[in-house]
Protein backbone atom coordinates (compact mmCIF):
# COMPACT_ATOMS: atom_id res chain seq x y z
CA UNK A 1 0.00 0.00 0.00
CA UNK A 2 1.33 3.64 -1.26
CA UNK A 3 2.44 5.63 2.11
CA UNK A 4 0.08 8.64 3.01
CA UNK A 5 -0.33 10.98 5.48
CA UNK A 6 -3.62 12.26 6.51
CA UNK A 7 -3.08 15.56 7.86
CA UNK A 8 -6.31 16.78 9.78
CA UNK A 9 -6.78 20.86 10.94
CA UNK A 10 -10.03 21.05 12.42
CA UNK A 11 -12.38 23.70 13.74
CA UNK A 12 -13.48 22.87 18.15
CA UNK A 13 -16.43 20.92 18.09
CA UNK A 14 -16.74 20.36 14.06
CA UNK A 15 -16.22 16.43 15.04
CA UNK A 16 -12.78 16.08 13.20
CA UNK A 17 -10.68 14.26 15.76
CA UNK A 18 -13.54 11.62 15.22
CA UNK A 19 -13.12 11.50 11.53
CA UNK A 20 -10.06 11.11 11.48
CA UNK A 21 -9.78 8.38 13.81
CA UNK A 22 -12.56 6.31 11.54
CA UNK A 23 -10.52 6.85 8.51
CA UNK A 24 -7.66 5.95 10.27
CA UNK A 25 -9.74 2.57 11.59
CA UNK A 26 -11.04 2.12 8.02
CA UNK A 27 -7.54 2.34 6.16
CA UNK A 28 -5.82 0.62 9.48
CA UNK A 29 -3.11 2.98 9.93
CA UNK A 30 -1.83 4.96 13.29
CA UNK A 31 -3.64 7.25 14.95
CA UNK A 32 -2.48 10.15 16.61
CA UNK A 33 -3.95 13.05 18.55
CA UNK A 34 -3.42 13.45 22.04
CA UNK A 35 -0.64 10.37 22.10
CA UNK A 36 1.35 13.75 20.42
CA UNK A 37 1.60 15.27 23.78
CA UNK A 38 3.14 12.03 25.44
CA UNK A 39 5.70 11.60 22.77
CA UNK A 40 6.62 15.57 23.19
CA UNK A 41 6.37 15.02 27.29
CA UNK A 42 9.39 12.42 26.83
CA UNK A 43 11.34 14.79 24.21
CA UNK A 44 11.51 17.46 26.48
CA UNK A 45 11.39 15.34 29.59
CA UNK A 46 8.10 18.04 30.96
CA UNK A 47 5.41 16.04 32.96
CA UNK A 48 2.44 15.70 29.87
CA UNK A 49 0.03 18.13 32.51
CA UNK A 50 2.31 20.99 31.59
CA UNK A 51 2.83 19.61 28.12
CA UNK A 52 -1.02 19.85 27.58
CA UNK A 53 -1.55 23.29 29.34
CA UNK A 54 1.55 24.92 27.21
CA UNK A 55 1.12 23.57 24.08
CA UNK A 56 -1.57 26.04 23.01
CA UNK A 57 0.17 29.24 24.32
CA UNK A 58 2.64 30.63 22.32
CA UNK A 59 5.54 32.83 23.60
CA UNK A 60 6.73 36.24 22.55
CA UNK A 61 8.67 35.86 19.49
CA UNK A 62 9.02 32.31 18.39
CA UNK A 63 11.67 33.21 15.15
CA UNK A 64 13.66 35.46 17.31
CA UNK A 65 14.02 32.61 19.76
CA UNK A 66 14.74 30.51 16.96
CA UNK A 67 18.16 32.16 17.24
CA UNK A 68 18.37 30.84 21.08
CA UNK A 69 19.66 26.95 21.94
CA UNK A 70 17.14 24.22 23.10
CA UNK A 71 17.49 24.43 26.42
CA UNK A 72 17.34 28.66 26.14
CA UNK A 73 14.03 28.60 24.29
CA UNK A 74 10.29 29.28 26.17
CA UNK A 75 8.86 26.23 27.51
CA UNK A 76 6.22 26.72 24.92
CA UNK A 77 8.52 26.72 21.73
CA UNK A 78 10.34 23.63 22.74
CA UNK A 79 7.05 21.64 23.02
CA UNK A 80 6.25 23.05 19.61
CA UNK A 81 9.66 21.98 18.41
CA UNK A 82 9.47 18.44 20.20
CA UNK A 83 5.96 17.89 18.48
CA UNK A 84 7.44 19.10 15.16
CA UNK A 85 10.34 16.45 15.29
CA UNK A 86 7.92 13.59 16.60
CA UNK A 87 5.55 14.41 13.36
CA UNK A 88 7.92 14.23 11.24
CA UNK A 89 9.23 11.19 12.60
CA UNK A 90 6.17 9.45 12.65
CA UNK A 91 5.17 10.75 9.24
CA UNK A 92 8.80 8.91 8.08
CA UNK A 93 7.91 5.62 9.88
CA UNK A 94 4.21 4.82 8.26
CA UNK A 95 1.45 5.94 7.03
CA UNK A 96 -0.49 7.63 9.25
CA UNK A 97 -3.38 10.18 10.53
CA UNK A 98 -2.37 13.12 12.62
CA UNK A 99 -4.67 15.62 14.00
CA UNK A 100 -3.63 19.53 14.78
CA UNK A 101 -0.52 20.39 16.03
CA UNK A 102 -0.02 22.35 12.93
CA UNK A 103 0.90 18.84 11.16
CA UNK A 104 -0.39 20.16 7.58
CA UNK A 105 2.60 23.06 7.78
CA UNK A 106 5.22 20.88 9.30
CA UNK A 107 4.47 18.40 6.84
CA UNK A 108 3.73 20.64 4.29
CA UNK A 109 6.92 19.95 1.81
CA UNK A 110 6.04 16.30 3.15
CA UNK A 111 5.15 13.61 0.09
CA UNK A 112 2.17 11.95 -0.49
CA UNK A 113 0.66 14.31 2.87
CA UNK A 114 -3.21 14.79 2.23
CA UNK A 115 -4.17 18.35 4.21
CA UNK A 116 -7.91 18.43 5.63
CA UNK A 117 -9.15 21.39 7.49
CA UNK A 118 -12.24 20.49 9.17
CA UNK A 119 -15.15 23.00 9.82
CA UNK A 120 -18.99 23.02 10.25
CA UNK A 121 -21.45 25.94 11.15
CA UNK A 122 -21.75 27.30 15.00
CA UNK A 123 -25.16 25.88 15.46
CA UNK A 124 -23.85 21.97 14.32
CA UNK A 125 -20.64 22.36 16.83
CA UNK A 126 -23.45 23.17 19.63
CA UNK A 127 -25.42 20.51 18.82
CA UNK A 128 -22.96 18.07 18.84
CA UNK A 129 -21.16 19.61 22.11
CA UNK A 130 -24.38 19.26 24.03
CA UNK A 131 -24.33 16.13 22.76
CA UNK A 132 -20.51 14.99 23.77
CA UNK A 133 -20.78 16.48 26.99
CA UNK A 134 -24.65 15.47 27.99
CA UNK A 135 -25.29 19.19 29.23
CA UNK A 136 -26.27 22.96 27.89
CA UNK A 137 -24.68 26.06 28.01
CA UNK A 138 -25.77 28.99 27.53
CA UNK A 139 -21.85 30.25 27.00
CA UNK A 140 -21.35 27.64 24.40
CA UNK A 141 -20.76 29.75 21.19
CA UNK A 142 -18.77 31.84 23.56
CA UNK A 143 -16.46 29.02 24.29
CA UNK A 144 -16.22 27.58 20.43
CA UNK A 145 -15.40 31.35 19.63
CA UNK A 146 -12.25 31.38 22.23
CA UNK A 147 -11.14 27.73 21.38
CA UNK A 148 -11.19 28.70 17.21
CA UNK A 149 -9.32 32.11 18.34
CA UNK A 150 -6.76 29.93 20.64
CA UNK A 151 -6.39 27.90 17.63
CA UNK A 152 -5.76 30.37 15.04
CA UNK A 153 -3.50 32.52 17.33
CA UNK A 154 -1.23 29.25 17.68
CA UNK A 155 -1.22 28.35 14.21
CA UNK A 156 -0.55 32.02 12.79
CA UNK A 157 2.11 32.58 15.31
CA UNK A 158 4.24 29.25 14.76
CA UNK A 159 3.77 28.91 11.25
CA UNK A 160 3.42 32.41 9.71
CA UNK A 161 0.44 31.38 7.75
CA UNK A 162 -3.46 31.55 8.25
CA UNK A 163 -5.44 28.63 10.33
CA UNK A 164 -7.93 27.58 7.97
CA UNK A 165 -7.13 29.35 4.24
CA UNK A 166 -8.38 27.26 2.06
CA UNK A 167 -5.07 27.30 -0.16
CA UNK A 168 -3.53 25.36 2.81
CA UNK A 169 -5.27 22.54 2.08
CA UNK A 170 -6.29 20.13 -0.24
CA UNK A 171 -9.30 20.34 0.92
CA UNK A 172 -11.95 21.86 3.02
CA UNK A 173 -14.72 20.03 4.26
CA UNK A 174 -18.20 20.96 6.45
CA UNK A 175 -18.53 18.49 8.40
CA UNK A 176 -22.34 18.95 9.44
CA UNK A 177 -23.24 16.65 6.60
CA UNK A 178 -22.48 14.19 8.97
CA UNK A 179 -19.47 12.27 10.68
CA UNK A 180 -19.65 8.85 8.62
CA UNK A 181 -20.98 10.88 5.50
CA UNK A 182 -17.47 12.91 5.78
CA UNK A 183 -15.56 9.86 6.02
CA UNK A 184 -16.62 8.64 3.19
CA UNK A 185 -15.40 11.65 1.05
CA UNK A 186 -12.28 11.61 2.66
CA UNK A 187 -11.76 7.81 2.23
CA UNK A 188 -12.86 8.98 -1.50
CA UNK A 189 -10.17 11.31 -1.71
CA UNK A 190 -7.12 9.06 -0.32
CA UNK A 191 -8.48 6.45 -3.29
CA UNK A 192 -7.69 9.21 -6.34
CA UNK A 193 -4.08 10.06 -3.89
CA UNK A 194 -3.26 6.35 -4.22
CA UNK A 195 -4.32 5.93 -7.93
CA UNK A 196 -2.78 9.14 -8.95
CA UNK A 197 0.97 8.23 -6.89
CA UNK A 198 0.82 4.49 -7.83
Amino acid sequence: MLKLIGVLTRQYGSGGRLIGKKIAEHLNIPFYDKELISLAAEETGYAESFVTKMEQKKSINFFTNLYMTQQELPATDQIYLAQSKTIRNLANKSSCVIVGRCADYVLKDFPNCIRIFIHAPIASRIERLEQEYKEKQKNWEDYLHKQDKNRSSYYNYFTQETWGKSLNYHMTLDSSIGIDESVEILLHLVKIYQSKFK
